[in-house]
C-alpha cells in the first residue's frame, strides 16, 4: 500500500500537528505500509499563476519549472494521501493552499457530469485513493476545524478521492505542555496509532478512536487562563 504523506507544518516535525501526525504514520507502517513524508516547507513551489498552460499549451506540464513536477510525479497511483497542517485563520497553512493550487495539472480542460455536479476530468493514474486530514489548532473548540473538513472533503468530490476521516487536536499547544510535564496523555498518541493500524488493515478509522485522539484535556475557562499566562510571560520577556 502506497501512502503519501504531505507535511504543510512551518515548523515540520518539531510543531504540535507532528504530534498527532508522527505515531498515526507509525501505526500505518506496522501494518506495512509503504508511507513517504514530503515537506512543503523544503520545497520550492510558485503560486499557481491561472495560465492554464497545463490545459491548453503543455497538456499536463506546469509552465513552471519547479518543486512541484516531482510532486504531481508522486501522486500517481497513490492508495492514500495525508494531508497535514495547523489551522491558520479558521483554515490550512499557506504552505497546504499553494500545494493544491498546483494540482491543476493533474486535471484535463474537458468537464464532465459526476454525482450531477459538474467537474474537470482527472488524467490517468490520479483519483481513487483515500484522505486523511491530520490538524491541529491553537484554540479550545474542536469546530474550529468545521471550515478545514468541509473544504477537504469538496477536494475530495473534485479529485475522485475518498474522504476517510480526521485526525484533529483542538487546544494542541496544552498537549505539547502537558507531555513536556509527564501528565497522562499517552492515550491520545496510542489512539493516533491504532488510527493508521486502523485505516491500513480495515480501509477505515473507527469513531472511537478519532474522538480519543480529540479528547478534552482541560476546562475551557482554565485553558484560557493558562494559554493568556504563558503568552503575557513572552510578553514581558520581549519587554526587557
Amino acid at each position: 500500500m502506497k501512502i503519501l504523506v504531505f507535511n504543510t507544518s512551518p515548523h515540520m516535525d518539531k510543531g504540535n500537528t507532528a504530534l498527532i501526525l508522527n505515531p498515526f504514520l507509525d501505526g500505518m507502517k506496522e501494518s506495512g505500509a509503504e508511507v513517504e513524508t514530503v515537506y512543503t516547507k523544503k520545497l520550492k513551489i510558485g503560486p499557481c499563476l491561472g495560465c492554464f498552460n497545463c490545459w491548453l499549451r503543455t497538456p499536463g506540464v506546469c509552465a513552471q519549472k519547479d518543486d512541484m513536477t516531482a510532486v504531481l510525479d508522486k501522486m500517481r497511483n497513490v492508495d492514500i494521501y495525508v494531508f497535514a497542517t495547523p489551522v491558520y485563520f479558521f483554515n490550512m497553512s499557506g504552505w497546504m493552499k499553494n500545494l493544491i493550487d498546483r494540482m491543476c495539472p493533474l486535471f484535463e480542460s474537458i468537464m464532465e457530469l459526476r454525482d450531477g455536479h459538474c467537474y474537470h476530468r482527472l488524467r490517468d493514474g490520479y483519483g481513487g485513493g483515500k484522505v486523511v486530514l491530520v490538524s491541529n489548532c491553537g484554540w479550545w473548540e474542536a469546530d474550529n476545524f468545521d471550515p478545514l473538513v468541509e473544504y477537504m472533503q469538496k477536494l475530495c468530490d473534485i479529485m475522485s478521492w475518498e474522504y476517510a476521516g480526521a485526525l484533529v487536536r483542538p487546544h494542541g499547544p496544552a498537549l505539547s505542555a502537558m507531555l513536556s510535564m509527564g501528565a497522562p496523555v499517552n492515550d491520545i498518541f496510542d489512539a493516533a496509532r491504532e488510527a493508521g493500524r486502523q485505516l491500513v488493515q480495515n480501509g477505515e478509522m473507527s469513531a472511537d478512536t478519532l474522538a480519543t485522539v480529540s479528547r478534552e484535556l482541560m476546562p475551557q475557562d482554565m485553558y484560557i487562563q493558562v494559554a493568556n499566562q504563558e503568552h503575557q510571560k513572552e510578553l514581558d520577556k520581549r519587554k526587557k
